[in-house]
């Protein structure tokens, strides 16, 4: 396996035969040395620097019915909200005290979300902090609506599209669903202007090696500025309840390899890795990754947007405990960037930004 991690840090690629025996071949010691080497490229980029990003979940409710999500349309039990404008200003400005210089608007794909209403947040958060970045994480829209949003002053958007294959998608979402129009959603982002961001869920139910080298190959095409993975993670009340939680040790393993195929890729150490295992944040890092996303969302409504169960939402997770963080980061060596932490692929607008 040492052969394919020094061929994958040297040219940035491998074949999918290589990629196999990367996937399905690695024991603890080779998965200690792909993330020294992932390690040691995010550092030539970025430094020791670890960005923040702002997460506010401004509503928990969604059109969509996918089998694994939480916050689902068929799921009875989840208590909805939708945060005001002026709640998401809130916590933008307590945000912009606590040092924060991008917003993270999450949300599920809420019909009365609507295009018009989106484009004034955006404009209205853009007017009072100009000085920050806006990433926009809220679903397949339309191309018009995209291009509102970026004209509004969005800068980044967040799209994962959970799996390249056509079977596999069809497993984890219901049939009204499309994995073309998910895809032609990317590609409409990227040519729009955004830093696009995309992603998987490792070890989703009927994940295959396959996938996963699909997926991989798939963003190797794509070339998006954010890539975000993170393990998947049951929650009970959907029909995937029933399955076992992705790898830890597979997480570790992508995130080094998308780090070393992708060095200026902003990638984040996600929450659902710190949900899955105590140090899961802090490995995440040491396996390549540079961003992490507290929560910034107002504290009484962070249990609702429940995509999976037990999600971490305090201490280090949360927007409050940025000294908790600081602390985790120093002992492995990192500290708490409060700059914008743009790729270095990107050359961004100043009035865009």
């Amino acid at each position: 396996m040492i052969q394919w991690v020094d061929k994958l840090r040297e040219q940035r690629k491998l074949q999918p035969e290589e990629l196999r025996l990367l996937l399905t071949e690695y024991d603890a010691g080779q998965l200690e040395y792909i993330n020294r080497q992932a390690r040691e490229v995010c550092q030539q980029q970025f430094g020791n620097k670890i960005y923040i990003r702002g997460l506010i979940e401004i509503s928990n409710c969604c059109r969509n019915n996918c089998y694994y999500c939480g916050i689902r349309k068929g799921n009875p039990h989840v208590k909805r909200y939708r945060l005001s404008e002026e709640s998401i200003l809130a916590c933008c400005r307590q945000g912009y005290d606590l040092g924060f210089r991008t917003f993270v608007l999450q949300g599920g794909e809420d019909p009365a979300l609507t295009d018009e209403r989106i484009e004034k947040l955006v404009s209205s958060i853009r007017q009072n902090y100009p000085d920050c970045a806006i990433t926009l994480s809220l679903g397949e829209k339309s191309r018009e609506a995209y291009e509102r949003f970026f004209r509004a002053g969005a800068n980044r958007y967040l799209l994962r599209h959970e799996t390249f294959d056509e079977c596999h998608y069809r497993k984890l979402h219901p049939q009204e669903m499309s994995l073309p129009h998910r895809l032609q959603c990317l590609q409409d982002l990227k040519e729009i202007g955004y830093q696009t961001g995309t992603g998987i869920m490792v070890g989703s139910p009927w994940q295959t090696v396959e996938n996963i080298i699909e997926d991989i190959l798939y963003i190797e095409r794509l070339k998006p500025e954010m890539i975000g993975i993170g393990p998947f993670l049951p929650h009970s009340d959907t029909p995937l309840s029933g399955y076992s939680a992705g790898s830890l040790e597979l997480t570790l393993l992508l995130l080094s390899i998308f780090r070393l195929m992708h060095p200026s890729a902003l990638i984040p150490s996600t929450t659902a890795l710190a949900t899955l295992s105590p140090d899961g944040r802090q490995r995440g890092i040491l396996a390549g990754a540079n961003v992490v996303m507290p929560n910034l969302s107002p504290p009484d409504e962070r249990c609702n947007y429940a995509l999976y169960d037990n999600k971490a939402s305090l201490g280090a997770e949360s927007a409050e405990g940025l000294a908790i963080l600081q602390k985790q980061l120093q002992e492995i060596g990192y500290e708490i960037s409060k700059e914008r932490g743009d790729s270095p692929s990107q050359t961004i607008t100043k009035d865009k930004s």
